[in-house]
């Protein structure tokens, strides 16, 4: 089986957050879990969409929701490392696009981890896919 390897320009980042490895993000063999990673990247989503005054889901129904997760893992992070967040938008198209994400720790550069979230926007009300709003892709598409 193929790995997957992701590479993104340090122009594919515009938004950057902190956030500290938690006791309960360790796993049993002691450093970070994928499973909180993941929590994590969903947390500087969050946050990068707080940040740009768009919420999660619009009066109509619509909001983003994530169609795909690729995760490459470059080094361990312990307890009570801080990591450091990039999150950046690239691979649009008529339904969505790509958060990707660089992360590593914040006093040192070490890289912990490259990963990317495919999203679509998607009509809660009617339960299908829908196309991205035009306001969002002049934004950050353009």
């Amino acid at each position: 089986m193929a790995r997957i390897k992701l590479e993104f320009p340090d122009n594919a980042f515009s938004f950057e957050t902190r956030m500290p490895v938690r006791i309960t993000d360790i796993n049993g063999a002691n450093h970070l879990g994928n499973d909180a990673l993941i929590s994590m990247l969903s947390e500087a989503r969050a946050q990068f969409l707080v940040e740009h005054g768009i919420e999660e889901a619009d009066q109509n129904g619509t909001g983003i929701i994530v169609t795909d997760l690729a995760t490459m893992y470059r080094g361990e992070s312990f307890y009570p490392d801080m990591l450091r967040f990039e999150v950046g938008l690239r691979d649009f198209n008529k339904y969505g696009g790509d958060f990707v994400f660089r992360v590593t720790k914040a006093d040192t550069g070490q890289s912990v981890a490259m990963a990317k979230y495919g999203f679509v926007f998607f009509n809660y009300k009617t339960r299908e896919v829908t196309p991205m709003p035009e306001s969002f892709r002049a934004r950050f598409a353009g």
